[in-house]
């Protein structure tokens, strides 16, 4: 288990404040924080409450509406407030992409698991049983794509004398990208294979489209239906043989699984096929809960699009900094870096400006940008001539958007919840 107690925030959590005693999560929001007014130590990460609860609220709709169940991927966050929450607005399942993860949620109260992954290492099996004798009524699916998977687990069981039968997702990939199985006649092949195994039991086919992501929306539609097609011909072939095994711990029907954070909607429409028996449609989307004002923020511009939406989701995630130097014109710098913000997709983006002793935001000028980040600078361009109102400012508190908040979440700990004046009014952790 980490090393941090479970819902306490103490001085070895970067962000928080060095000279104050250790308290509860839950009285973080007690404490008359406020981040605009000089509170906490910058750089910090906040999520924005309205956009939290606007995501929360508008998943669940979608979803709803469509009657898919929501099982979100909770590596995005790995933070159990945030999970919990997830479920509170109806999850049926959380999505952890490795069995450490899994353990995590299973931990801080989560009882249905899916790891859209491939588990095969003996070391992680272990792991999974130890855990299902620790959290009773605990339920996990994972994923296979190979025989030579199967027999993998088969030999672990056979080693262990473990009598009984994970409960397991066919996946189909896609070519050159990652996990799943390419051919149509492979993956019936290897349906047929874990039918007889006597240590897995077939309980649906998963698939991952998010690589097939443009923002091309004949593109788009083309490369989700081809994968999709795939999908449920080989689901209704083996329905046809009779290749699924689904129990009253599955809910009594086999598991269609899909979804990234980015074409959803496409994917969306094609997880409850007739195949004439009772199917459970499960999105995975993880991005949702915090969006993003970069990458995400342009996919889901072409939801909006497709689905003819004025207003999809709102970017939550954001890292407050301070500028700290000043050194030239048309430079400043910024207390923050790739230790603190991710940078795997997009540099994160200037969103307003304050000036850090308690007045509200204001918009950015448009010839801020972030070109570079060390460790701990992140490098703010700027107009050398523009007038001297529009240049950064020593001192100055600035409000930047990330792109792709997986990447940023795990640089932290902890995070503040936040008001839209910037008053903390909650906390959330991490268990990266």
């Amino acid at each position: 288990m980490p090393m941090i107690p479970t819902g306490f925030l103490d001085s070895r959590l970067k962000g928080f404040p060095t000279h104050l005693p250790a308290l509860a999560v839950a009285e973080a929001g007690l404490q008359g924080w406020d981040l605009l007014r000089g509170d906490l130590v910058l750089p910090m990460a906040v999520l924005r409450e309205s956009a939290l609860a606007h995501n929360l609220r508008w998943m669940a709709d979608f979803c709803r509406q469509r009657g898919l169940d929501l099982a979100p991927h909770g590596k995005t966050t790995m933070s159990p407030e945030l999970w919990r929450r997830q479920i509170d607005s109806g999850a049926w399942a959380i999505s952890l992409a490795t069995v450490f993860q899994a353990s995590v949620a299973a931990r801080h109260g989560v009882r249905r698991v899916l790891i859209p992954n491939q588990v095969l290492q003996w070391a992680e099996l272990d792991a999974l049983v130890s855990l299902q004798d620790e959290v009773p009524g605990w339920w996990i699916c994972f994923l296979v794509d190979s025989e030579a998977q199967v027999a993998q687990i088969e030999a672990w069981a056979q080693d262990r004398q473990w009598a009984g039968r994970w409960p397991v997702l066919l996946e189909m990939g896609i070519p050159g990208q990652r996990t799943g199985c390419r051919e149509a006649d492979d993956a019936l092949a290897l349906a047929r294979r874990v039918r007889g195994s006597p240590s897995l039991r077939l309980v649906g086919v998963e698939c991952y489209e998010g690589a097939l992501a443009s923002c091309d929306h004949d593109k788009d539609r083309a490369g989700v239906r081809e994968l999709m097609d795939r999908v449920e011909v080989l689901a209704r072939s083996a329905v046809t043989e009779n290749l699924f095994d689904v129990t009253g711990a599955d809910g009594g029907a086999l598991i269609l699984s899909a979804g990234g954070s980015s074409i959803f909607d496409l994917v969306a429409e094609r997880l409850l096929p007739d195949l004439s028996v009772p199917v459970r449609g499960v999105l995975r989307s993880g991005c949702y809960i915090t969006h993003d004002h970069s990458r995400y923020q342009r996919y889901l511009c072409c939801v909006g699009e497709r689905l003819n939406l004025r207003e999809t989701l709102k970017p939550a995630l954001e890292l407050l900094a301070c500028v700290q130097s000043c050194p030239e014109p048309g430079l400043a710098l910024l207390t923050m870096g790739k230790r603190d913000v991710g940078q795997d997709m997009d540099l994160p983006v200037p969103l307003w400006r304050a000036d850090g002793r308690g007045s509200m935001p204001e918009p950015v000028p448009s010839h801020w940008h972030i070109n570079a980040l060390n460790d701990q600078h992140a490098y703010l361009r700027h107009d050398p001539h523009a007038p001297v109102a529009e240049r950064p400012r020593v001192g100055q508190v600035v409000g930047v958007g990330i792109s792709h908040p997986c990447t940023t979440f795990d640089k932290w700990r902890w995070m503040p919840v936040v008001d839209d004046q910037y008053r903390v009014t909650a906390a959330v952790t991490t268990w990266f």
